[in-house]
């Protein structure tokens, strides 16, 4: 491809990711929030170093949005679909120097934006969004430090593994590919003789510090909770969890592109050099870390994105012969998904049951459910589950929404004296004990009833935390 042609194309692909961040902004204002999503919203009222479940950056990303257009939907994820689009630039530069002249840049971001994963997570907030952002930004430095072979880089390099760490515990597996990569191979050894890997690691743990001493204060709470998941399922469930995790990633990448990268991936691991040994170790070790994760649980969707920024970088650098072949349809399969998911998300297009949507199952009627509930005119109103009582807070108006789980402790929400005070208690559980039944109340879709809830009357048996 000469220069002219070359710059035509990244111009195109410029304007198309214009486009698909415009489209990606339509939808984060129109979407109703997830309850993770008003979760990690209550968290940004009052921001800390760490937080119950994970570090402050998903916190910090919702409080510059709502600080621009307040509590809104895009107010919330208004930082997630440009999160997306400098991810993708960071990602075309990392692929460039990882393969360079391949024009590799255009393909791995193309993969990445092309993947159902990728597209959702575009538009929700979660603490995904700032760690992909950040995980990429780290391949972008890393790159740089091979193409230039500058070893300054190994500051920006520690900065952004640093942000990623502030963004999801996730990030050691970035750390650790990293440091695995420098002990096995020649060049790495070389290198940590010098200062500059060093002085890069302390300025990643500076960065991160905050959140150790919060921890520290807290009794390590956000860390057991997240490193404490030890249980064995069963060779059964193991099975499922793994076939779960399996065909889930093929259908959230998308059948070709999961190909392409699967083959990028294998090749790698016939190649020698230092590229390929670190595109492996960031591939693999995660890889690892999650199959073993089903020995003991499901691994939840979101978790393996982290592999595929590297992934779409060794997707790139297969022989030019099979991207020719493979590239058009694996983009035109991935962004005819992705925005099927999206249709499925804003109206429904698919008649799927209510309680088997997932787009339902997340999005649909809490703000119908809470006014509901808000019309029964109760002291307080409260929930056994986190992520419902964190919709009661967003969307119940006028009325104390109260909690009482010990995860609120751990927030710098105003104590109430509700101790002896009646209120409602919402839950979905059939084991939840209701001392006083008071009906029942439904979450409603564009299909029909996504979940029905108990309302039960009870009396605060503590003071507990005041959310709104």
């Amino acid at each position: 491809m000469n220069t002219a042609a070359a710059r035509q194309t990244e111009s195109m692909w410029l304007a198309a990711l214009l486009g698909l961040t415009l489209l990606r902004l339509i939808l984060a204002a129109t979407l109703p929030l997830s309850p993770d999503e008003t979760y990690y919203w209550l968290w940004s009222q009052h921001l800390q170093a760490g937080y119950y479940d994970h570090p402050p950056m998903v916190a910090l990303f919702i409080r510059i949005g709502t600080s621009v257009l307040g509590p809104s939907p895009l107010g919330i994820r208004l930082p997630g679909p440009f999160a997306a689009a400098a991810g993708s630039l960071l990602l075309w530069r990392a692929a460039e120097d990882f393969c360079p002249n391949r024009h590799a840049g255009l393909i791995a971001a193309g993969l990445f934006n092309a993947s159902i994963i990728a597209g959702v997570g575009a538009i929700l907030m979660t603490p995904d969004t700032p760690l992909l952002l950040f995980w990429t930004a780290t391949l972008a430095a890393v790159g740089r430090l091979l193409a230039a072979r500058d070893p300054r880089w190994w500051l920006g390099i520690g900065a952004c593994a640093g942000l990623a760490l502030l963004s999801k515990y996730t990030a050691c597996l970035l750390l650790a590919a990293i440091g695995l990569w420098l002990l096995t191979t020649r060049e790495g050894r070389s290198a940590l003789k010098t200062p500059w890997p060093w002085a890069g690691l302390a300025l990643g743990v500076i960065i991160f510090a905050p959140n150790i001493a919060w921890n520290d204060a807290h009794g390590w709470v956000s860390y057991y909770k997240q490193g404490g998941r030890v249980t064995h399922a069963g060779p059964a469930r193991t099975l499922q969890f793994l076939a779960e995790l399996v065909f889930g990633q093929i259908g959230l990448v998308t059948p070709i592109s999961f190909g392409l990268m699967a083959a990028g991936i294998w090749r790698l691991g016939r190649a020698c050099n230092r590229v390929a040994a670190l595109l492996l170790w960031l591939t693999l070790l995660p890889a690892a870390i999650f199959l073993q994760n089903t020995l003991a649980e499901r691994v939840q969707a979101n978790w393996p994105a982290v592999i595929y920024p590297a992934a779409c970088i060794a997707a790139s650098c297969l022989p030019t012969a099979i991207i020719d072949r493979w590239l058009k349809p694996a983009l035109a399969c991935g962004f005819l998904l992705t925005l099927l998911v999206y249709a499925q998300a804003a109206a429904a297009l698919f008649p799927l049951p209510p309680g088997r949507d997932p787009a339902a199952l997340q999005l649909s009627g809490w703000g119908d459910l809470s006014r509901q509930l808000a019309a029964r005119h109760a002291g307080f109103v409260t929930s056994d589950n986190y992520a419902t009582l964190a919709e009661l807070a967003y969307h119940v108006p006028g009325a104390t929404v109260a909690a009482f789980d010990p995860r609120w402790q751990y927030f710098h929400f105003a104590a109430g004296s509700l101790k002896g005070s009646s209120g409602i208690l919402l839950t979905h559980r059939s084991d939840t004990l209701c001392p006083v039944p008071l009906g029942t109340i439904d979450r409603p879709s564009r299909r029909g009833v996504v979940w029905t809830y108990r309302v039960c009357g009870i009396t605060a048996a503590s003071n507990g935390v005041i959310l709104k």
